[in-house]
């Protein structure tokens, strides 16, 4: 493992990954929090959330996915692949379990994970979460072609719609504005294939029911990508602690973070 600054170099199945840490080092008697992001995105979604929580007592982990940002790829093409490698990354650390939190693709790959190596997870919190994540064909269709507009239309739908144009702590610039840039980072052919990723996991009931660590999921109530309806199963299978933010959309972290931190806080010094 190398250190640098605010992040950490590891080396996963003889690849390298590059993972932000908050701002703090890793260190073995703070508990390991990892944070997966979601389709298409990078560790900068978790920058807030990651920043506090590990000035709160946690060794945060917040990993670019290989494939995304200059993590190695290739980009796994199944939210299974993604749960088997976060539990490869895990174990690279030398930490024998983590708190897991999970954003969208990322809350499917943290269920699998929990569901399929209990040892490894002490506790699960899911945002931006459902039983399933079904992708709008237009949307799948324009993310395997390469299109500008599959960005757009994630970007469009992915925010409650009063932010889009505000809402971002630096002066003249928009949250939606400041994730296209991010997303157009990201190789289009990575977004096509964690959208059909998201879209074909159809287990999640089933994994919910494997679960035996404690849960927490976050919803947003304009939530238009992962609606808030879409998630009463999947809450109830796992016994979850349920919040739901009010005036937010799919993408939480990023529009409530105050919100989000305090909810994960409380959740995990319980735990």
């Amino acid at each position: 493992m190398r250190r640098s600054g605010a992040e950490v170099h590891l080396t996963v199945n003889g690849k390298q990954v590059r993972a932000a840490t908050g701002g703090r080092p890793l260190e073995p008697d703070r508990p390991l929090l990892l944070l997966i992001h979601g389709a298409g995105q990078d560790h900068t979604v978790w920058a807030l959330v990651a920043r506090a929580l590990a000035h709160g007592g946690f060794s945060v982990l917040a990993p670019d996915l290989p494939g995304h940002g200059p993590s190695a790829g290739p980009a796994p093409t199944s939210v299974e692949a993604y749960a088997e490698w976060s539990a490869d990354l895990i174990e690279a650390t030398g930490y024998g379990a983590a708190h897991i939190g999970g954003h969208s693709m990322g809350s499917l790959a943290a269920l699998e994970l929990a569901a399929t190596r209990p040892e490894l997870v002490t506790s699960l919190v899911l945002l931006g979460t459902a039983a399933t994540m079904p992708v709008h064909p237009e949307l799948q269709a324009a993310a395997d072609d390469g299109e500008h507009l599959a960005i757009q239309l994630i970007t469009l739908w992915g925010f409650a719609s009063h932010t889009h144009l505000g809402r971002h702590p630096t002066p003249g610039l928009t949250l939606r504005d400041a994730a296209v840039k991010l997303m157009r980072r990201i190789d289009p052919d990575v977004i096509a294939s964690d959208l059909r990723a998201s879209s074909s996991y159809a287990k999640a009931l089933d994994a919910a029911a494997l679960v035996k660590c404690p849960s927490l999921m976050v919803l947003g109530d304009h939530d238009l990508m992962t609606p808030t309806q879409n998630a009463t199963a999947l809450s109830a299978a796992l016994e979850a602690s349920t919040v739901v933010l009010p005036q937010t959309g799919h993408m939480m972290m990023l529009e409530r973070p105050h919100e989000v931190i305090d909810t994960m806080v409380d959740f995990l010094r319980a735990t």
